[in-house]
């Protein structure tokens, strides 16, 4: 019986696939704009996954280790924690200023008090 041990960098590799893979299904099938914003993140977090991994071998391939990628995570931690912020302040702006939580409306845009009739 033949069996193969995984390192932990492809299995980290295998977790940003499966984390990038989930945020851009949840990007697709969520109408909801806060299942959206929490879906976005998922997939940024598999993104600084994947580039953490391919630092790592790089640096177990004899490369030498490079700052670059971690700074890179690092970097793009804060800008996503930050762009969350806003997104979700804007979410609560929205919805404190229309009473939902979405853009789309029942209502047609051009509908008047008598249901739109002239």
């Amino acid at each position: 019986m033949n069996a193969t041990i995984v390192n932990a960098a492809t299995l980290f590799g295998l977790c940003g696939a499966g984390l990038v893979g989930l945020g851009l299904f949840g990007l697709i099938t969520n109408p909801q704009p806060l299942r959206k914003i929490l879906a976005f993140n998922l997939l940024g977090s598999g993104v600084f996954l994947m580039f953490g991994v391919i630092a790592r071998r790089g640096a177990a391939a004899g490369l030498g280790g490079d700052p670059v990628p971690q700074a890179l995570v690092i970097t793009g931690i804060v800008v996503a924690f930050s762009a969350t912020a806003m997104a979700i302040a804007l979410l609560q702006r929205l919805f404190k200023e229309t009473g939902q939580a979405s853009l789309d409306s029942d209502d047609p845009p051009n509908a008047s008090a008598d249901g739109g009739h002239s």
